[in-house]
């Protein structure tokens, strides 16, 4: 079987946050390391198909611009990675490429009751149209790093 390529139409790694403990702030890096059926190192554990979360840039910006709230960090929404340039939309099933590291999106990341504390009508915002960002399981891990491409593998070998 011919290894993955990459869809040359993509975008970037804009944000990488770790999670701490329950409740406490994201922690920025510049890189850091995915882990195949981990995800994010020095990151608090992730379990079965949730191991990484991912955030759309323009979707955030949308739903910011909505709830009134243009100037809300994207931080606040606790995703692992923010990323430009890709659409969630109906991807489960579909491998993210960031950088050289894969991750198997799995379903639409909800946003919770929590969102509402952190900025003002955005859960709201966030629900339609995987606004809230996409999980996924970390089946190729790797070093990544802010700047690093990101884009749709696809299978077979031809650039989607």
């Amino acid at each position: 079987m011919a290894e993955p390529t990459t869809n040359h139409q993509g975008g970037s790694l804009l944000a990488i946050w770790a999670k701490g403990a329950r409740g406490e702030p994201m922690m920025s890096r510049s890189e850091g390391e995915l882990v195949a059926g981990e995800g994010l190192r020095d990151s608090a554990p992730a379990r079965g198909k949730r191991q990484v979360t991912v955030l759309s840039r323009e979707a955030w910006e949308r739903a910011a611009d909505e709830a009134g709230q243009p100037d809300a960090d994207p931080a606040l929404r606790r995703a692992n990675l923010l990323v430009a340039g890709v659409d969630f939309r109906q991807t489960i099933g579909r491998t993210l490429a960031v950088g050289e590291t894969r991750i198997l999106i799995h379903g639409e990341t909800k946003p919770c009751e929590r969102m509402d504390g952190a900025a003002l009508r955005m859960r709201d915002a966030l629900a339609p149209d995987w606004r809230g960002g996409a999980f996924g399981e970390v089946v190729s891990g790797g070093r990544i790093r802010i700047g690093d491409p990101v884009a749709w593998a696809e299978a077979g070998g031809s650039p989607g």
